[in-house]
């Protein structure tokens, strides 16, 4: 299955200042298969090093930093005779083994010949507990869900994405229909690798809740396994009222929906755990739409998403037939939903750092808002065609916006002060 990380990762590659690669990102977005796949399609050899229960390997990098030495003992434990520029070198799982990161510094001066990619999914929250990240001297690389993009394709409906990546509407609304098709599906399955390929290869939808609630167990164990038991049920809390936040007309994090009388410092810890872990997106509110947008962030409003729309749907025991069935895209928790799928595919998919407007006393709050080169742009989400609303109006009348976007099931129509972009048309933003 094409995963578009791998057209970054193949300019990596070829890049005359190349330093080693750090691919960040949740456990189960693919990680390992990406770093395999790269090297197999674009190498001569690949030297792959896992460091889970791997006592050998971390005491190598304990000794010291000799990349003689270090290159010796990668030879021997992977089987592959390592030679600059022809081989791939993995160090998988790094986040177990913290003189292993430490390394990639002197991989990037000492031995830029020899090419790096590492990996771990809990690589954030190791940084977090003091272990030394060789600031400066890594490339860095995220890796997410599949977009609705990347699941078309593994759909196979690459002609599709070619109507997409033409940014012509004349021929993207011509196919509305199939496109809203496979977006009610994408909202069902989401974009983890392992669902993605199951539905690919059995279109069983039962079997795809199956995978999708194995993945959430393994998280919630990954919960137990690596958090003191002090923060352990403050983090539960907080994944588990995730959807019911999402559900609130008002998307602002509220504390209070977690635990009564709760306080946002009670619950620091375990939201930025969940962050430095990959599983939930953090979207901080802008009090003022101006530049940089940056300036602006009211570091204690801020809404939360899961990584993935497919697991918000199994977290909140969402029935297939639910999103499915109906004639409308959704009907219930709809606006949850939609507003999750287009932040997702907003972080995955563009170049631009979502953010959201609005102020306390605000009426007319504004779902997103982006920073594009010198424009702030508002953008509206509508889950349906009902696209009828009078805040992104008062928004615009108030603050001028050069352009407002809206996303929403109607096909693409450019009303001077607004332009309504399809849903499953994120991509050509």
């Amino acid at each position: 299955m094409y995963r578009s990380a791998i057209k970054k990762l193949k300019e990596w590659k070829n890049k005359e200042d190349r330093k080693p690669m750090i691919l960040m990102g949740a456990r189960q977005v693919g990680k390992t298969w990406i770093m395999k796949e790269f090297g197999k399609n674009e190498y001569a050899k690949v030297a792959y090093i896992s460091f889970y229960n791997n006592e050998r390997m971390n005491d190598v990098f304990d000794m010291d930093f000799d990349i003689d030495r270090i290159i010796m003992n990668l030879n021997i434990e992977s089987g592959v005779s390592i030679t600059p520029n022809d081989t791939l070198i993995i160090l998988d799982e790094i986040q177990n083994a913290p003189k292993a990161l430490e390394s990639l510094k002197y991989f990037c001066e000492d031995a830029n010949e020899y090419h790096v990619i590492a990996a771990g999914s809990l690589l954030g929250v190791a940084v977090h507990e003091n272990v030394s990240f060789p600031v400066g001297k890594v490339d860095m690389l995220d890796l997410y869900p599949f977009s609705f993009r990347e699941f078309l394709l593994a759909m196979d409906e690459k002609s599709l994405v070619m109507a997409l990546d033409s940014k012509d509407f004349s021929i993207i609304d011509n196919f509305s229909d199939k496109f809203l098709f496979w977006l009610k599906n994408y909202y069902y399955i989401g974009g983890m690798p392992a669902v993605v390929d199951s539905f690919r290869r059995n279109k069983d939808y039962v079997k795809t809740r199956q995978i999708q609630k194995d993945i959430l167990r393994q998280y919630e164990q990954d919960f137990g396994k690596h958090v003191d038991a002090k923060n352990l049920p403050r983090i539960r809390m907080v994944w588990q009222s995730i959807p019911i936040q999402l559900a609130k007309e008002n998307k602002k994090f509220f504390f209070g929906q977690i635990k009564k009388g709760a306080r946002s410092s009670d619950f620091e810890i375990a939201i930025q755990w969940l962050m430095d872990s990959g599983l939930i997106y953090k979207v901080n509110r802008v009090n003022e739409p101006h530049m940089p947008l940056k300036a602006y962030i009211n570091m204690s409003a801020y809404k939360l998403f899961i990584l993935d729309i497919g697991l918000l749907g199994a977290l909140s025991d969402l029935p297939a037939k639910t999103i499915l069935e109906k004639d409308e895209i959704f009907v219930e928790f709809k606006g949850a939903f939609t507003e999750q799928y287009v932040l997702q595919q907003l972080i995955c998919d563009t170049q631009y750092t979502p953010y959201y407007y609005g102020t306390d006393k605000s009426t007319f709050e504004q779902d997103f808002m982006i920073q594009m080169e010198d424009r702030i742009v508002p953008i509206e989400v509508k889950a349906e065609g009902n696209v009828y609303s009078q805040s992104l109006k008062a928004y615009c009348e108030k603050y001028h916006p050069k352009k407002a976007v809206r996303f929403s099931t109607l096909k693409y129509v450019d009303q001077g002060w607004m332009v309504n972009i399809p849903l499953y048309a994120i991509s050509t933003l």
